[in-house]
């Protein structure tokens, strides 16, 4: 009924249907949550290391002082009264 070389190309071409899908799936879903893991995995363990790190300093004025540059550093606002590290407020016309 059909030929061999029609059958063939069926099953080339349902193969590169099938690639074409996949890499889709991959691009679009998989290789994304993926790299998203690994920040949030990078991301705790550099929090561990510095929560390490400012446990290890010498008097409460340094971990005051550490606190405020990691504040600073992740664009926040540091209240020296409190010690509390804050979202900065929006900015009016910005």
């Amino acid at each position: 009924m059909f030929s061999r070389i029609s059958v063939a190309a069926g099953a080339i071409a349902g193969g590169f249907v099938v690639l074409l899908v996949t890499q889709a799936v991959n691009a679009l879903w998989t290789i994304p949550a993926a790299r998203e893991e690994g920040r949030k995995l990078e991301r705790a363990e550099l929090d561990s290391a510095t929560n390490k790190a400012i446990g290890e300093l010498r008097d409460e004025a340094d971990r005051a002082r550490f606190n405020r540059r990691l504040c600073i550093e992740r664009g926040r606002l540091y209240v020296n009264a409190t010690g509390l590290c804050l979202e900065r407020p929006a900015q009016p016309g910005g």
